[in-house]
C-alpha cells in the first residue's frame, strides 16, 4: 500500500493534535518532531524534510492556530497544504501539440518499467479519444521489441518497429512518417534503458531527442528505490531536460520519498502514476488526492471517477430501477456484483474512503472478501437461467441444491447462506420502498400547507 508506513505515522501524529481544546508551543514542536521522523523513515530528502518541518513550524506557531477554537483542525490543514504544495499543487496534463503529432518519448533505467507504461499510457489517451502508435526503439534488450508488440496487441494499438539492426534514431524519425501516413496523432516512443546511467545511453537519448523534437519527455521510475528515484530524475533531468516523471509501483510497499521528493528536487511534476500490474492501473498524479490520502481523509475525487470509468451507467440505472420495484433476481445481483468487480481490489478502494487510517487497514483480509464474491458468482452460475429468474425455485428443491453446490465446488449450506442473504437484501429493498412511499406522501401532503 502506497505510503502506508508515513500515511499512519502523520495521522496518529495529528490525531493526539485534534483532540487538544488549546495547543502549546511544546505540543507542536514534539508534533513537528514526529512529522520528521516519519518523513525521514519514508525516505525523502533530508534538504526537503527540513524545509518543510520549518515552514510547517513556523505557521502552526502563528495567531491563528494557536488562538484558535480548533486548533488540532489548523494543524491537520497546514500539513495538507504543505504537502500539496511539495508534490506540486496542482496536477500537470501532457503537453499536446496545437497541431500535428504530439511525441512522447518516454525514458529510464532498465527495470523501472517503461515499455509496461508505454502500454498503459497509450491506452489511457486511447480512452481520451486519441490514435497513438507505440515505436520500439529498445534494441538492446532481449524481447524488448516482442513485449512491447504484446502490450500493443493486449490494448490493440498499433506497434511500429524495424527491428534490432536499425539505429534507434532511425526508427524514431521513420516511425513520425509512418504516424503521418497512417493518421496517428500521438507517438510514444519506448527507449533503451541500462543498469545504471552512462554515456552512451544518454548520447543515444540526445540524438532521438535532437531529430524528432519531443513535445513530452517522461522519465518512468521506479517508486520502490525510494531516495535512488530522485537522483535517477535528477540524472537524467540535467542531461535531457525532462518535461515530467511517471512513478510505477506506488501500489507496491513504497515508503513514498520519491513522490515527495521528486518535484523539489528536480522542479519536475509527477504527471501519472502506475498503481498495479493492469493495463488500466495507471492513474494522474493529483497533489491534493494523495496528500489527502497520507492523511486518512481519502480520496472520494478518484472513486468518482473510477466508478464513472468503470461501471456502464444505464445498466447501474436499470438495475436500481429493477431492485426498488421489487424486480430484482440472482440474474440482476450477479450483474451488480461484474460491475462491482471493475472497480479493483477491495483494499484499493479502502484507501480512498475518507476515515480509513492505514494502520487499521493492514490488518484487515481483504481477500477474504473477495473468495466470497468469486464463490457467490460461482454459485449464480452454476444455476440456470430460469432459476437465477426465480430463486424460489431452488429454495423448495434439494436436488437442485446439490445440483448447483456441485457444479460450483461450494456446499449445499453456502448456497442455502446465499439464497437466504438474498431475500434478507431483498426484504430491506422493501422496506426501503415503502419508506419512499410514505415520505412522498407527506411530501403531497406538506405541498399543500401555505409554508
Amino acid at each position: 500500500m502506497a505510503f502506508e508506513g508515513l500515511a499512519s505515522k502523520l495521522q496518529e501524529t495529528l490525531k493526539k493534535l485534534k483532540g487538544k481544546g488549546k495547543l502549546s508551543e511544546k505540543d507542536i514542536k514534539d508534533a513537528m518532531r514526529e512529522v520528521r521522523l516519519a518523513l525521514l523513515e519514508a525516505d525523502v530528502n533530508y534538504k526537503i524534510v527540513k524545509d518543510f518541518v520549518k515552514s510547517v513550524s513556523e505557521k502552526c506557531l502563528g495567531n491563528e492556530v494557536m488562538e484558535s477554537l480548533t486548533p488540532g483542525q489548523q494543524v491537520i490543514k497546514i500539513v495538507n497544504d504543505e504537502l500539496v504544495a511539495l508534490m506540486g499543487n496542482t496536477e500537470s496534463g501532457l503537453n499536446f501539440s496545437q497541431s500535428g503529432l504530439t511525441v512522447i518519448m518516454l525514458v529510464g533505467l532498465q527495470g523501472a518499467g517503461k515499455t509496461t507504461m508505454a502500454g498503459k499510457l497509450a491506452l489511457e489517451l486511447k480512452k481520451k479519444n486519441k490514435k497513438p502508435l507505440l515505436v520500439a526503439c529498445d534494441i538492446y534488450r532481449p524481447a524488448a521489441i516482442k513485449q512491447l508488440q504484446v502490450v500493443g496487441k493486449q490494448i490493440d494499438i498499433p506497434v511500429f518497429t524495424l527491428g534490432d539492426k536499425v539505429n534507434p534514431v532511425d526508427i524514431s524519425k521513420a516511425a513520425m512518417k509512418h504516424a503521418k501516413d497512417n493518421s496517428n496523432n500521438v507517438v510514444i516512443i519506448d527507449t533503451a534503458g541500462r543498469l545504471h546511467i552512462d554515456e552512451q545511453l544518454m548520447d543515444e537519448l540526445k540524438g532521438i531527442k535532437e531529430n524528432i523534437n519531443p513535445n513530452e519527455i517522461l522519465l518512468v521510475v521506479d517508486s520502490m528505490t525510494g531516495q535512488d528515484a530522485v537522483n535517477v530524475s535528477e540524472s537524467f533531468n540535467s542531461q535531457l531536460d525532462i518535461t515530467g516523471v511517471i512513478l510505477t509501483k506506488l501500489d507496491g510497499d513504497t515508503r513514498g520519498g520519491a513522490a515527495l521528493s521528486i518535484k523539489a528536487m528536480t522542479g519536475k511534476p509527477i504527471k501519472f502514476v502506475g498503481v498495479g500490474e493492469k493495463m488500466n492501473d495507471f492513474e494522474v498524479f493529483h497533489p491534493n488526492r494523495m496528500a489527502s490520502r497520507i492523511l486518512g481523509m481519502g480520496d472520494v475525487l478518484t472513486l468518482i471517477e473510477k466508478a464513472q470509468q468503470a461501471i456502464d451507467e444505464k445498466e447501474a440505472e436499470k438495475l436500481g430501477a429493477r431492485m426498488m420495484n421489487q424486480e430484482f433476481n440472482l440474474e440482476d445481483f450477479l450483474a451488480a456484483m461484474q460491475q462491482m468487480k471493475k472497480l479493483g481490489p477491495l483494499n484499493k478502494l479502502m484507501e480512498m474512503v475518507p476515515g480509513v487510517n492505514a494502520k487499521e487497514l493492514k490488518g484487515v483480509d481483504f481477500s477474504q472478501g473477495e473468495k466470497e464474491l468469486k464463490r457467490i458468482e460461482s454459485i449464480i452460475n452454476s444455476m440456470t437461467s430460469k432459476e437465477r429468474k426465480t430463486p424460489s425455485l431452488i429454495s423448495s428443491s434439494p436436488s437442485r441444491k446439490k445440483r448447483i453446490a456441485n457444479g460450483s465446488g461450494t456446499s449445499i449450506q453456502q448456497v442455502n447462506k446465499l439464497l437466504k442473504d438474498f431475500d434478507g437484501m431483498k426484504k430491506v429493498m422493501k422496506q426501503m420502498k415503502g419508506m419512499e412511499k410514505s415520505f412522498m406522501k407527506k411530501k403531497g401532503l406538506f405541498g399543500k400547507l401555505p409554508f
